[in-house]
């Protein structure tokens, strides 16, 4: 079974929860994607905002051939590569392909280098994801060929929207008898990451039996999270999905998450 948040994952602009400062009626980007003409832009903001999605929804409507590489595993070959495929494309008239790379921050200067030429001719239209600063992580000669787009955090309504619709929509969901009775916790442990609410719902729904009433509150939430604690790995994802809802609690003047997210890093040897 696929996971819940690629089960829930928006397939057109109308499903996309969020972000109506770009995609909203008549917002910079969406007219962009409605005249069929986007630029190369790169996306910047925290983990699970829709980053990945929205190029992904982008493309589709577009119908453009579309190529993703991740930064963590991609050389300049797999880059040279890539952009042959898609000049390739071009010389039998199918419309300009959009390259996407995750975590395009990762790319070394000659990884990032590689790809200036592409962009320059047009052979790929470049959509890149970050958490980071592309000011101090992508390189100028690059990032002044793109448009530079800022994601924001979800808001509690559109958190909670995320549930409801999970719960109505979903193919396992919405055949079980699951009430919301409070969603403090939900949102709180998912710090703003719409992946992470998911996992969470997941999780809490995951136990019991499907026939019987499930009532979720902030206790149970709770208690379902202490239990699932999983090894910490300090050199893994893990450690840096753990570490950045630390930072987002302090930030986000939340001592009780904060006080949770802190005490696993130390429980896992941090």
């Amino acid at each position: 079974m696929r996971p819940l948040a690629e089960r829930m994952r928006p397939k057109t602009l109308d499903e996309y929860i969020g972000q109506k400062h770009l995609v909203g009626e008549g917002a910079v980007l969406r007219q962009a994607i409605d005249s069929g003409k986007i630029p190369s832009f790169i996306l910047w903001g925290p983990p699970g905002v829709g980053k990945t999605t929205l190029a992904g929804i982008i493309a589709h409507q577009l119908e453009r051939p579309f190529h993703t590489l991740s930064a963590i595993n991609s050389g300049v070959k797999d880059i040279r590569d890539t952009i042959e495929k898609a000049r390739k494309q071009r010389f039998f008239n199918q419309p300009n392909p959009i390259l996407f790379i995750d975590e395009i921050h990762r790319f070394s200067k000659s990884q990032q280098d590689s790809l200036l030429g592409a962009v320059e001719k047009g052979i790929v239209t470049l959509i890149g994801a970050t958490t980071e600063n592309p000011s101090f992580e992508v390189i100028s000669a690059l990032l002044s060929r793109c448009q530079v787009y800022v994601l924001k955090p979800l808001e509690k309504d559109e958190l909670i929207f995320l549930v409801q619709n999970a719960l109505q929509k979903d193919e396992y969901l919405k055949n079980c008898p699951i009430e919301v009775k409070e969603y403090e916790a939900l949102l709180k442990f998912s710090g703003g990451d719409a992946r992470k609410l998911y996992n969470i719902l997941e999780l809490v729904t995951n136990f019991g039996s499907p026939a019987e009433p499930l009532v979720i509150t902030n206790d149970l939430v709770t208690e379902k999270i202490q239990q699932n604690i999983a090894t910490y790995d300090k050199s893994g994802e893990q450690h840096y999905d753990i570490a950045s809802a630390f930072i987002k609690s302090i930030r986000g003047s939340d001592p009780n998450a904060a006080v949770y997210w802190l005490a696993r890093m130390i429980e896992g040897g941090e």
